[in-house]
């Protein structure tokens, strides 16, 4: 299938076992292949590496067209930078016009200054082995992000709590296909404002050995993530090596606010990435037609990546797009739309011609429930940020209801058909192997192929299989109940939960960061604002 995996395996009382003495042990019979098809393995699928060609779907004349106008966007309307001073300096000192807290960037200025930020970056995660590449023609896969709701089969829509936030880390841990523990997975509001993302952040460094992202909710906090970091992989490794990925909102249209401009000059100032993404809801906070979506979106991503490598030439950084239209009317965001696919293939022709990695895409759906509408617009999400080139999808499962929740069933609903994404981004292989003409020879006019000695050899791995939606004949299927997929979602979320065991973290590290977290909380008041 064309990626390597990462596997811890463990006997059933939690301890690894070794594979060697698994081998051994398939002398014993029958026994012995039961241990081994019920033992627990933990195995995350190395990134994705494409070997299919891109989807363009913009001529380059009209990409010449679109850059163009950017420039002038850039140039002529400008865009704000608020209540930050310093960026203000900086801007007049790199040669913009500055007008109050307007920036107007000459022409060619901003694209000069992002040529600094690298094409390729290693995020590295505490286990080597799951650090993953972003840019190029990778596909790094991380979890919803934001929700302040959570739903599950059980209690239904409620806010989330910090034992949720810790029992969606698990889950993407557990999941195969997820390379990436991802950052605010949901919103827990049992915690104070001003601490949770201490706790957050704890949760993914113990509970997981997946790479994770910082807070970007303050600039004190994004410094704080860089702190814990600093205990978990040492301070000189985090001052040489990128160890987070953080996500960093424009306010569309053209406005850079200075919380998340202050949590990007701390990320950039220590060599750590940054998402500059637009979030732009087409047809209020951008135009309504794809071509104008991509100016505003391309003059945005400029303005942000060029003040970042104005903070530190070199520091890691993704090209962004967060595209949605709107209902006009209800005015509700819409997904899964074929609009947005067009402005996401056109943005990652954008980012290509830029020479930077890019973030788009995910599971997104405007459901309400892990449905056929869920499914419908996550599908074509998902299949449009495959073949659009993203480089860094956030919201690869779990996201429901616009944004809004955070569904136990749908992260492993959808984290089950990323499966699918792997296979298709492999390619099609045309080896002797894969040629099959000894088993075509074989079974000759009128047979099967079912036991000819090519699907013997091969049947493991030639088909890709769901770990969740049901293959079974109708009769079995109506004697275990006639569950539906959600229904079948929910055991699968038990099950991995039930089968977690959390990688295991050096004593004083542990403690350094419990110390930290409970020093920290501690040094302030609960704020919940």
């Amino acid at each position: 299938m064309g990626y390597a995996t990462a596997r811890t395996d463990f006997s059933g009382d939690g301890h690894m076992s070794d594979r060697n003495s698994r081998r051994r042990g398939r002398g014993g019979g029958g026994a012995a292949r039961r241990a081994e098809r019920t033992a627990i393995n933990i195995e995350t699928a190395r990134y994705i590496e494409r070997n299919i060609p891109n989807f363009e779907i913009l001529t380059p004349e009209a990409l010449d067209v679109i850059e163009a106008n950017a420039e002038t966007v850039l140039a002529e309307i400008g865009v704000n930078f608020v209540n930050n001073p310093a960026a203000l300096e900086r801007w007049r000192d790199a040669g913009a016009e500055i007008d109050g807290e307007r920036v107007r960037i000459p022409r060619g200025l901003a694209r000069k200054l992002c040529k600094t930020a690298p094409t390729r970056f290693t995020q590295h995660a505490r286990n080597p082995e799951r650090s993953v590449e972003i840019g190029g023609n990778s596909l790094v896969l991380a979890p919803v992000y934001g929700p302040p709701f959570v739903r599950d089969a059980d209690g239904g829509r409620r806010y989330a709590t910090m034992e949720d936030f810790r029992k969606f880390v698990k889950l993407g841990y557990m999941s195969r296909w997820l390379h990436h523990s991802g950052g605010t997975v949901c919103e827990p509001t049992d915690v104070a404002v001003n601490k949770r993302h201490l706790d957050m952040l704890l949760a993914h460094m113990t509970l997981s050995d997946k790479p994770f992202m910082g807070s970007v909710t303050d600039p004190a906090r994004a410094r704080d993530s860089v702190e814990m970091c600093e205990i978990l992989f040492g301070k000189t490794f985090v001052q040489e090596n990128t160890v987070l990925t953080s996500l960093i909102n424009v306010n569309s249209p053209l406005t850079f606010d200075d919380v998340m401009m202050g949590a990007m000059e701390v990320y950039a100032q220590n060599n750590q990435a940054c998402i500059v993404s637009p979030f732009v809801v087409g047809g209020a906070m951008a135009p309504v037609s794809v071509a104008g979506t991509l100016t505003q979106v391309l003059a945005e991503v400029l303005a942000g990546i060029a003040y970042n490598q104005l903070v530190r030439p070199g520091a890691p950084v993704i090209f962004g797009t967060f595209v949605t239209s709107i209902d006009m009317n209800s005015g509700a965001p819409t997904f899964g739309t074929p609009e947005a696919s067009q402005i996401l293939y056109g943005a990652g022709q954008l980012a290509r011609r830029m020479g930077l990695p890019f973030r788009s895409g995910g599971g997104l759906c405007a459901s309400k429930l892990p449905d056929a509408q869920a499914a419908y617009e996550t599908a074509n999400t998902l299949n449009a940020a495959l073949l659009g080139g993203v480089n860094f999808m956030l919201h690869a499962c779990g996201w429901l209801e616009g944004g809004l929740v955070s569904s136990f069933e749908k992260f492993v609903m959808d984290a089950d058909q990323l499966g699918i994404l792997h296979k298709l981004a492999a390619g099609v292989p045309v080896d002797e192997n894969a040629q099959a003409m000894g088993a075509i020879s074989e079974v000759g006019p009128g047979g099967h192929f079912l036991g000819c000695e090519h699907t013997q050899d091969n049947f493991k791995t030639a088909f890709w299989r769901s770990e969740v939606l049901d293959y079974k004949p109708f009769e079995t299927w109506d004697e275990e109940g006639g569950r539906d997929t959600q229904a079948l979602a929910s055991l699968r979320v038990a099950q991995l939960l039930a089968n977690y065991r959390q990688p295991a973290l050096a004593p004083d590290i542990q403690e350094a960061l419990e110390t930290y977290v409970a020093e920290k909380k501690a040094s302030m008041p609960d704020a919940f604002m």
